[in-house]
């Protein structure tokens, strides 16, 4: 039955290859507005009609050539979609679009269908999804609880399951604080990745397109579909978005240190963030604790000079005209501008630049960060009594990612004792937008936690490939560049995936060398050898040079066969090297050998 379909990507097309028709799936997706009876959720809708005929344009089902063939997915009213009005949640501002945004022509290029167009905080300031003249949408999850926003209408779509996916925007979290309130995937792409030509601004420096989904595939594969770089954005940059690979083995993550951890008293949410370290360990997870002092300082920078006044630049015009136009909190949110000099300005921006120097070498011994998505929970009756202290708390870990050029998803964990949602972000510097979605996919599937309020079950992952792409090489390292280890950062600084762990084939003997730090292995051919642990990491082509400039010797890049057969560039060390070197193949790897040597002498 139709009615009873799961609409993530994978179900849909197996559907769809069934003999499903994309006008059945789209009457489904006006039903389901319907039934939900939330008035809240969408600003406006498209026709029936026009639906119809798109799903008739796209011809035979083929998902090789439209990635998104026949998928349902909403956009925030404050993005452009062809003949809609686009409002940003404020009537006297609304204007009908004369053409797609950017990221929307892009996903309906891969063969999704945009349904319409849907609520959030007005002007997209604010991060509890009630700060709208428009009916708020109502929580699935609790309908006690906010929406979360400002991206509410789009993220309620998604865990009702009434769309694949939905576009938000985030500046300040509105990408992943509704995620988190209505138990789904929040993905904040790295800043310029998705194009911003036809979305009215909130800070037009930090904003970016965010995409909901029900599953960290779908939105990843809808990140990618949108992602396309737009040379008539002066904002966008051009980042190497290849598929999703797999995990790697070892992550060294950054975490929140236990005395800056930040719950406001709620001893429950605590207690989850805990449960989903323990989580993210058990995949291989290696934490390290941060004073997270900084990040909350550059967080609280977020509403204080150019950022405020960049809001206000976007209605100046509005609020010469019209003021009561304006939603009364968020008024009095972007008016704080008038009060900001531009010695304000600048010292603002002076002490992010310190800030941002000083977290820089924080994360140096770190792969990822690990943070809550949100702090607590807020009920519409606690933003009713007081609408500007949760909505600041909200931001504790958000606030700060864009300020840093951090990327980011939020995805659920296992959820507290109250029985509302978890949800965990995994943060990361721009560019690695898809080693991001890897652990975070990981997790979701180990804690199995179902998709938003549906109650469906997630899908099969997709398989991801282990090999690397045209612009990439294949590289085998056997030491401290491995995941986890000292070197690894050298790789992923330089855009470097993770592919695989394999073994060499049993001609190879391994050795400790001498000198150091750090403690370095070399490999050579022997014919007496044996078969040594190794992973294999896609790095781009681009980026080769700069990586072999800076290996010392007697190491250098050479070919290694693996125990499969195949040839592909790696590590191997000069003969010359080895005096002094000791031997350590019989342990079979770099990393067992560390291991070895890191357990206690006994007495």
């Amino acid at each position: 039955m139709t009615r009873d379909l799961a609409f993530d990507i994978a179900s849909l097309h197996g559907a769809y290859a069934a003999g499903l028709s994309p006008q059945d799936m789209c009457r489904e997706v006006l039903r389901r507005i319907e039934a939900a009876g939330d008035p809240g959720i969408f600003i406006s809708l498209r026709g029936l009609d026009d639906l119809l005929a798109e799903a008739a344009a796209l011809g035979p089902f083929d998902p090789e050539a439209k990635p998104l063939w026949g998928v349902p997915f909403a956009v925030k009213d404050n993005i452009d979609v062809e003949g809609m009005e686009t409002t940003a949640g404020c009537p006297a501002f609304a204007y009908e679009a004369s053409s797609d945004a950017v990221c929307v022509a892009a996903l309906r290029s891969a063969g999704a269908i945009a349904i319409g167009k849907t609520n959030l905080d007005q002007f997209a300031t604010g991060l509890v999804g009630v700060r709208s003249p428009y009916p708020p949408p109502r929580n699935p999850i609790d309908d006690n609880l906010i929406p979360g926003g400002s991206s509410s209408g789009s993220a309620v779509a998604v865990a009702r399951g009434i769309v694949s996916f939905a576009l938000g925007t985030d500046t300040a979290g509105s990408g992943r604080v509704p995620a988190a309130l209505n138990n789904i995937v929040g993905l904040k792409p790295s800043l310029g990745a998705i194009s911003a030509t036809g979305v009215v601004p909130a800070c037009r420096t930090l904003d970016t397109v965010s995409i909901f989904a029900l599953n960290v595939d779908d939105a990843y594969a809808a990140f990618r579909a949108a992602a396309i770089y737009d040379p008539g954005d002066p904002f966008a940059r051009a980042f190497a978005l290849g598929p999703m690979g797999p995990r790697p083995p070892r992550v060294r993550i950054g975490i929140p240190s236990v005395r800056s951890r930040e719950f406001f008293g709620d001893e429950m949410q605590a207690a989850a963030f805990a449960a989903a370290l323990d989580d993210i360990a058990s995949l291989g997870g290696q934490f390290h604790e941060l004073d997270f002092a900084p990040f909350y300082e550059v967080a609280r920078l977020l509403y204080q000079g150019p950022w405020v006044a960049e809001r206000y630049t976007v209605i100046e015009d509005l609020l010469a005209r019209d003021a009561d136009a304006v939603y009364p909190v968020t008024r009095q949110v972007i008016s704080m501008a008038n009060g900001i000099s531009a010695a304000d300005t600048f010292r603002a921006m002076y002490r992010l630049t310190e800030l941002r120097s000083r977290i820089e070498a924080m994360l140096a011994p770190v792969d990822v960060l690990c943070v809550p998505s949100m702090p607590t929970f807020y009920t519409v009756a606690d933003l009713a009594a007081d609408p500007i202290t949760p909505h600041n708390r909200l931001g504790t870990y958000t606030n700060f990612v864009n300020l840093l050029d951090l990327c980011g998803t939020a995805v659920p964990a296992r959820g507290r004792k109250d029985g509302l949602p978890g949800s965990v972000t995994i943060l990361a510097k721009a560019g690695r937008d898809g080693e991001v979605a890897s652990i975070v996919r990981a997790l979701h599937h180990a804690v199995g936690v179902s998709a938003g309020a549906t109650g469906w079950a997630l899908p099969q992952p997709v398989v991801v490939e282990h090999r690397a792409g045209p612009e990439e090489i294949e590289l085998a390292v056997v030491g401290a560049h491995m995941s986890g280890l000292p070197l690894n950062g050298e790789l992923t600084r330089l855009g470097a995936r993770f592919l695989r762990t394999a073994r060499t084939a049993p001609d190879y003997r391994l050795y400790a060398l001498a000198g150091g730090p750090p403690a370095r292995p070399g490999m050579v051919r022997s014919g007496d050898g044996g078969a040594i642990e190794l992973e294999t990491w896609a790095l781009p082509k681009a980026r080769f040079g700069d990586f072999i400039a800076g290996i010392p010797q007697p190491l250098g890049i050479g070919t290694v066969t693996l125990e499969t057969g195949e040839r592909v560039k790696g590590f191997l060390c000069e003969s010359a090297g080895l005096e002094e070197a000791t031997d350590i193949t019989r342990h079979g790897g770099w990393r067992a050998y560390v291991a070895v040597k890191a357990e206690p002498t006994p007495a």
